[in-house]
């Protein structure tokens, strides 16, 4: 296996994916809620 410099980097890599599926599953979420709402004012 690669030094502790790849793992590293790998981690941060990730982290940088986890938090942009955080992200886009926010979005998605808002999204939807904001559909829901609008259905359920009209």
């Amino acid at each position: 296996m690669p030094g502790e410099t790849t793992s590293a980097v790998t981690e941060h890599r990730e982290q940088a994916v986890e938090s942009e599926r955080g992200a886009l599953l926010a979005v998605l979420v808002m999204v939807l809620l904001g559909v829901a709402g609008i259905f359920a004012v009209s």
